[in-house]
């Protein structure tokens, strides 16, 4: 059997350790190609077009983007199967052409449906996050905007630990463009000493990321300053800066629990964490690492979101 998986991330690196041996996948399948992940071949996507397969299986969260590539390529739906389908979150207005001729452009564009599968929220007046990447994750992102929509009068910079291909401290830039945005991260996948007994796809697909990619993702760039390695060695120098806003996404107990002692302590008041993967079942170090800080230091005041992977909000 010929099978190609498309993506070489996470969802990818599940797909492996969970379900699907690597030696049984012909290739990986990305859209520029590459070398190799979990020792099989990554090939560009164009040149899957002209081969012969028995099943593609995305394991990319972009399954929308994915399948409107595949489409253009000539790859039907029938040797495809998707590992995620997040609720896609566009206008049920294909075309307003129609409208557009009949009411006018600046019009339609003022009373643009906004009855999604997630309804916009009424305080939405114009998207400041949306377009691609913005529909995979939708409660947090757009709970992340709501955020920060409450921070103008609270000082501080913005800071990520765990930041892989940037896809969240995108948004942060985007909606906190004047703030110092601190970000945190290897850049070379975990400690090998704290990942031990963790998936091989799971520690090798974190190794496929650059702080040069990850710049190159964010609208402001010139506001963020890379913090390459292992924390908390790389908050050395930090000790007396205020935070505002941070996303702690670390995956693992001793660098959530390194990166709650060190930030909580310095955020001002009225500013938030969001502890990611809180309640996610397949990384239970993240809800172990909270228990233990609570242990240290009390209750904390905190709201979970029903979000793709069990955000934790906490209020300071």
């Amino acid at each position: 059997m010929i099978i190609y998986v498309y993506g070489t991330g996470c969802g990818a690196g599940d797909l492996v350790d969970e379900v699907l041996p690597a030696e049984r996948i012909t290739a990986f399948v990305t859209r520029e190609g590459g070398a190799s992940f979990l020792g099989r071949p990554v090939i560009p996507l164009d040149e899957l077009s002209g081969r012969e397969f028995d099943l593609l299986i995305v394991a990319s969260r972009d399954a929308e983007r994915v399948e409107r590539l595949l489409r253009e390529r000539g790859i039907g739906p029938d040797k495809v199967f998707y590992l995620k389908n997040h609720t896609v979150c566009v206008d049920r207005n294909q075309s307003c052409e129609r409208a557009k001729e009949v009411l006018g452009e600046d019009y339609v564009n003022r009373i643009g449906c906004s009855e999604r599968l997630i309804r916009v929220p009424l305080w939405t007046k114009t998207e400041r996050i949306s377009g691609e990447g913005s529909e995979n994750d939708y409660v947090r992102l757009k709970t992340l905007e709501a955020i920060c929509r409450r921070l103008s009068s609270v000082p501080g910079a913005a800071a990520e630990l765990g930041v892989y291909r940037g896809g969240f401290a995108r948004w942060i830039s985007a909606l906190l463009p004047e703030r110092t945005l601190y970000l945190f991260d290897s850049f070379d996948g975990f400690d090998p000493i704290e990942s031990t007994g963790e998936g091989k796809g799971f520690t090798e697909a974190h190794k496929n990321t650059s702080a040069d990619a990850v710049l190159a993702a964010l609208p402001h760039p010139e506001n963020a300053v890379i913090r390459r390695g292992l924390f908390p060695q790389t908050a050395q120098g930090l000790e007396g800066e205020r935070f505002a806003l941070v996303s702690l996404d670390a995956d693992l107990e001793e660098s959530t629990l390194a990166g709650l002692r060190f930030f909580l302590p310095r955020m001002s008041a009225g500013a938030c964490l969001l502890l990611h993967d809180y309640d996610n079942p397949k990384l239970g170090g993240v809800k172990r690492a909270l228990e233990r800080y609570e242990a240290e230091h009390g209750r904390l005041a905190a709201v979970p979101l029903c979000d793709v992977n069990g955000t934790l909000v906490i209020a300071v």
